[in-house]
């Protein structure tokens, strides 16, 4: 699925025109990727929730020539999904 699929599905469940539906994603996507930015954590019951987690430097080796080069101390966002949709990709549960 594409952000545009889920556009569609948004649309169609929730009987709004496309144009709606698209201003609602991308208002959805605007606030969880502006909270993750103020590294707070985002929980979404059932779902899933995401965090920002600080990832400290290392000595890294380039693939091509085995010479060690530093990584740069970063940002990475996890992942963690809900038990419910854990349960309903296992299979356990049906689509709503």
């Amino acid at each position: 699925m594409v952000k545009a699929d889920l556009v569609a599905q948004v649309a169609q469940r929730c009987g709004m025109k496309q144009n709606e539906a698209q201003k609602v994603v991308d208002a959805i996507f605007s606030c969880l990727s502006d909270a993750l930015a103020r590294r707070e954590r985002i929980e979404v019951r059932g779902f899933a929730s995401f965090s920002a987690k600080r990832y400290d430097g290392y000595t890294g080796r380039n693939p091509r020539t085995g010479q060690p080069i530093p990584v740069q101390p970063k940002w990475g966002i996890v992942f963690r999904p809900g038990s419910e949709l854990r349960r309903r990709v296992d299979g356990n549960g049906q689509p709503g």
